[in-house]
């Protein structure tokens, strides 16, 4: 019987009452075991401690979540955040230099949200810091003061783009998503491609050109409830099969 393949979810650190935590939310833990068919393996943001070399030696996948967290501006040139704004800088060391590193290695990437706008800065590319103050750009966030069942319902409609991985899952060339974002694409980085857009003409997915295996990054939220969403469920499918042919190439 052949192993599951071992996928890494990344961690975002949080101090609760007098000590730091590294954290991963359920829903993606959940999403890569029963939506990819994965192991899941909690990755801390502990860039100073971690031999990534041998990390991804290890790993099948990997998972680069969402955050209440914002990628620190100076990563992309970009001017100050906005006072209040949460940042990571921990995670920021971790896992801007990972994903290429991963990519590079042929190892399956999938970014969401936080991870998605990593992906992008990882290649160069930059953010709009508040996608809603943009002329010309929806309001992307979800209704804070709404129970999840509906700020995670569908949102807006997305226009897969032909010939590009999505397109090549069988996904229709429409479909509903979630919205649950400030931030957004504003500058795509070289190398990576449009996959799909929101009504505004917003960048809600992209996939890695020339990479080497599944590498795609996507703005919404494919992880929540993974099962009861044949789209959403697609794209895990799809990131399982690659992280299972590199567990088999291992």
């Amino acid at each position: 019987m052949s192993r599951l393949p071992l996928i890494g979810v990344t961690a975002c650190t949080k101090q609760i009452g007098l000590h730091p935590y590294h954290i991963a939310g359920d829903k993606y833990v959940r999403a890569v075991a029963d939506g990819a068919g994965g192991l899941p393996l909690i990755i801390p943001a502990l860039a100073e401690l971690l031999d990534s070399s041998n990390l991804l030696d290890n790993l099948d996948g990997l998972l680069f979540t969402g955050s209440p967290s914002n990628v620190e501006p100076h990563h992309y040139s970009g001017p100050a955040s906005a006072p209040g704004t949460l940042h990571d800088p921990a995670r920021d060391r971790t896992t801007l230099p990972l994903i290429r590193q991963a990519i590079e290695a042929g190892i399956p990437v999938l970014g969401i949200c936080r991870g998605f706008q990593e992906m992008n800065v990882a290649f160069g590319g930059t953010l709009h810091q508040a996608v809603h103050d943009v002329d010309g750009l929806m309001d992307h966030r979800e209704p804070a003061d709404e129970p999840l069942e509906v700020q995670y319902g569908p949102r807006h409609p997305l226009q897969v783009q032909p010939g590009g991985v999505l397109d090549g899952l069988g996904l229709p060339r429409e479909i509903m998503v979630n919205s649950i974002h400030g931030q957004g694409v504003q500058r795509l980085a070289p190398g990576l491609r449009v996959e799909a857009l929101a009504p505004d003409g917003l960048i809600e997915s992209f996939s890695v050109a020339g990479a080497k295996s599944f590498a795609l990054g996507v703005q919404w939220h494919p992880e929540w409830q993974v099962r009861s969403n044949p789209n959403y469920l697609a794209l895990f499918q799809a990131f399982g099969e690659a992280c299972r042919e590199r567990a088999r190439q291992r």
